[in-house]
């Protein structure tokens, strides 16, 4: 039924518990699977109340970049103890639920399986639900795993 799917993943349990599941999906099916990593972009929200905010762009991107290797090597080792081949891809976008639409579409995937919700703290309150968001905007089905409580 699907062929290619696309799962986000942000790091977090919940996201994890979707990649599993997702995982498991694209075995029973045949199907590929393309895990994204969005490094969101906060540059744009570095104010503080008498302007902006000093920072070094290019530390902001690496620790990002840091980060995302390091989850989506995570990524591999959990794809390749469930005996599937993943591709990874991550990018910077303000706009995580652009970006996970965007390739999306760019690996011609026809499912996204993502978390009900991801990041919590200041990141959730600042992201909002992108998974709200990318069930809006999406136009490709988007299966929504939300863990057993």
């Amino acid at each position: 039924m699907f062929k290619h799917i696309l799962i986000p993943t942000d790091g977090s349990k919940l996201s994890e518990a979707a990649l599993h599941a997702g995982l498991q999906l694209a075995k029973e099916q045949g199907a590929e699977v393309t895990v994204l990593y969005v490094m969101p972009d906060y540059s744009a929200l570095m104010y503080a109340s008498e302007g902006m905010v000093t920072y070094n762009p290019s530390e902001l991107r690496k620790d990002a970049e840091k980060t995302a290797d390091k989850v989506l090597q995570a990524v591999q080792d959990m794809a390749k103890a469930e005996g599937v081949e993943c591709k990874t891809a991550r990018t910077m976008n303000f706009s995580v639920h652009q970006a996970i639409i965007q390739q999306a579409k760019d690996s011609n995937c026809d499912l996204i399986c993502m978390a009900s919700h991801g990041r919590k703290g200041i990141a959730g309150i600042l992201l909002g639900s992108e998974t709200q968001r990318v069930l809006v905007n999406s136009s490709i089905p988007v299966l929504v795993h939300r863990p057993v409580v």
